[in-house]
């Protein structure tokens, strides 16, 4: 069965190679905002144990274990008990009321080992602030995408969000890495000047792709 994946095209594929470097056979895992579950039915085949989480079953087509709940207010108890070495959220935060508290539940998921894979627009690439910069709106997080509203920039999301959460970032990747799937190909060639010319790490790209792991007590020394 075909399994539609509610994100930007390609986005799946270009996180295989991440699960794969991740994959624990045995272990737990857990997808927040599962969407059809494809990307848990991707979890499974690399040999996890894998439980979908998402506000409504409407869309969940996967025959994998699912839990319905609101994660703009989690209820934690009936996960936390378990301990996952590998919890997701594709184009999850962004949705969200507060992302710290989001990301303080994910905190709360992982095994002291684990790795949370967090993605989310990339508010700081040249195609946003370019249109922020004509428009005063933010790219992908406009009256066209009306679910989006909570923009994550970089800066405050490394220095106060995973701080506040108490996490620490294991791996940050962009996607695409050297361009833009959601950008008019007409403009393709501003945007890549742009990226040459403006200052900053992050002008390539329209997602954020963060690994993420909890802060021990060595890190809080």
């Amino acid at each position: 069965m075909y399994l539609k994946e509610h994100t930007i095209r390609g986005l799946h594929g270009f996180l295989d190679s991440i699960l794969k470097r991740y994959a624990l056979r045995g272990g737990r895992a857990i997808d927040l905002g599962a969407g059809s579950g494809a990307l848990a039915v991707r979890l499974r085949e690399l040999g996890f144990e894998v439980i979908a989480v998402d506000v409504s079953n409407e869309r969940f087509k996967a025959d994998i274990p699912f839990v319905q709940m609101n994660l703009n207010n989690p209820i934690p108890c009936s996960l936390e008990d378990r301990g996952f070495d590998f919890v997701t959220a594709v184009e999850v935060i962004e949705h969200l009321e507060s992302p710290i508290a989001f990301l303080r539940y994910v905190r709360s998921l992982l095994k002291p080992d684990g790795i949370a894979l967090v993605t989310t627009p990339n508010m700081d690439s040249a195609p946003s602030r370019f249109r922020f910069l004509l428009t005063g709106k933010l790219h992908m997080m406009d009256e066209k995408v009306p679910n989006h509203i909570s923009p994550i920039f970089y800066d405050l999301f490394i220095r106060q969000y995973l701080l506040q959460a108490g996490l620490k970032l294991v791996e940050h990747l962009l996607f695409p890495m050297k361009g833009y799937k959601v950008s008019r190909k007409r403009y393709s060639w501003v945007f890549h000047l742009l990226a040459r010319l403006l200052p900053g790490n992050n002008l390539f790209g329209d997602v954020n792709v963060f690994l993420l792991k909890a802060i021990d007590d060595d890190d809080a020394k």
